[in-house]
This record gives structure tokens, C-alpha cells and sequence, in this order.
């Protein structure tokens, strides 16, 4: 398995430049509470790899997932790579860095 950490600069500059497509894996009572501007939800819990590879597909961005701590989202890049999908890059301080840092968040 490939594991890419990528930090907040990284996020907010793919973010910026439209280049990413950050999908956010916690759960949705997590995700409607705050989120990364932009971020898509899908839940690691619900996880769909046929799903995640049509969201890829159809988007084109660069896709990066995301949670609250990196944890899950390592396990999503498992379980993408394990379908075949060609996701390697993850937030690794997740949210909680991002809202610590100040960050904007949607709700």
C-alpha cells in the first residue's frame, strides 16, 4: 500500500487552485458539524468503492481523503487501493488540524 501524508499547505494550495478533490470519510453527524471547504462526504463506515471510483472518475480533481486525525483515512486509502482505485494521498492531520490552524469550515 502507498501512503502519501499531505499537510495543510498542501491542502489549502490544491484547494485553492481547484486541483483537489477532498473527500472526507468521517461521519456524517461529523462531517454536518464542520468540514473543509469544498469537501465531499463518504463515510468510512458506508465505504463504497465503486462509488468512490465514479466520484474520481467523474470529478477529474485530484482526489485526496480526509478525516479527523489521518487514522481513517488511511484505512479509505486501504480500501480504495484494495479496489484497484488510484488514490494514494491523505490529510494526515485531518480536520483537527485544520480547525486548530483556524481554517475556514463549512457547515
Amino acid at each position: 500500500m502507498k501512503v502519501v501524508g499531505l499537510d495543510r499547505e498542501d491542502i489549502k494550495a490544491g484547494i485553492a487552485d481547484r486541483s483537489m478533490l477532498v473527500i472526507d470519510v468521517r461521519e456524517p453527524h461529523e462531517y454536518a458539524q464542520g468540514h473543509i471547504p469544498g469537501a465531499v462526504t463518504h463515510p468510512l463506515s458506508t465505504f463504497d468503492t465503486k462509488a468512490v471510483a465514479d466520484l474520481v472518475a467523474q470529478d477529474g480533481r485530484r482526489p485526496v481523503f480526509s478525516c479527523a486525525s489521518g487514522v481513517r483515512s488511511v484505512h479509505a486509502l486501504a480500501a480504495a487501493q484494495g479496489a484497484g482505485i488510484a488514490i494514494e494521498e491523505h490529510y494526515a492531520g485531518g480536520f483537527k488540524d485544520w480547525y486548530a490552524a483556524g481554517e475556514p469550515v463549512e457547515a
